[in-house]
């Protein structure tokens, strides 16, 4: 079915019509030999919480985006390639039904689906369009390169990636960020410095800046470490890794 559609007039307005939503914001999406296969509303687990995304499922690459009007505008366009996407299925729990798991190098979460129905229906198709993809350009997947599914603030206490490293506590003013790698041995630790705590931190910035500055001549440029020379202090202590 999906080969009946390709460069067909209905599926190219279909097409044109995903890019209109997401506007200047969002990558084109009309290339040779693409079919959008569906499309819907799925509930993403988010770093707070679980919100409501639209996703489009090409047979190629999955879409998503931030619904800003529903069935009108879309932003915050993430394109995730089939070919490495795997999926694992979620068990209910008493408030979370209809779950799986979207696994890929590049970004993992969980999603769920309105009922039990639309999740069959979603991890059939998706399965489907790996599956013919991997066949035709005779390709096999790697789980190696895979990143951690995204776990929230509240659920996370050790590192995602390696189970042991802690990670700092949301009562000390930080919280967690463990999209990807998070602790000192993978990479880097990736926080979030809270609105109360960053407060802090610019008060305390401006005092020693004032104090300095009293007490000598010398500028507070040279006391800076030469990456953060000419930044400011938001600039210098933010360092906020983006929700999607």
């Amino acid at each position: 079915m999906v080969d009946r559609l390709v460069n067909t007039e209905a599926n190219d307005r279909r097409i044109a019509f995903v890019e209109q939503c997401f506007g200047t914001s969002g990558q084109p999406l009309a290339v040779p030999s693409r079919v959008l296969v569906g499309e819907g509303v799925l509930t993403k687990k988010c770093r707070k919480k679980c919100k409501p995304r639209q996703f489009f499922l090409f047979n190629d690459v999955l879409v998503y985006g931030n619904i800003v009007i529903s069935k009108k505008k879309y932003n915050k366009q993430h394109i995730i390639a089939l070919e490495e996407v795997k999926l694992e299925n979620v068990e209910d729990e008493s408030s979370s039904y209809n779950g799986w798991k979207i696994i890929s190098p590049s970004k993992s979460f969980v999603v769920y689906a309105a009922t039990g129905t639309e999740k069959t229906q979603w991890m059939t198709h998706i399965k489907k369009c790996v599956g013919d993809l991997l066949l035709k350009n005779g390709i096999t997947q790697n789980t190696d390169q895979d990143s951690p599914v995204w776990v929230p603030d509240s659920d996370a206490a050790i590192c995602m990636h390696c189970m042991k490293t802690q990670l700092p506590s949301s009562r000390d003013g930080i919280t967690a960020e463990v999209a990807e790698w998070c602790c000192p041995t993978h990479r880097v630790i990736l926080v979030k410095i809270t609105w109360y705590r960053q407060m802090i931190l610019l008060e305390r910035s401006h005092q020693m800046r004032r104090r300095m500055t009293a007490q000598m001549a010398t500028p507070i440029s040279a006391y800076l470490l030469p990456s953060s020379r000419g930044q400011s202090s938001t600039e210098m202590i933010s360092g906020i890794a983006k929700e999607d």
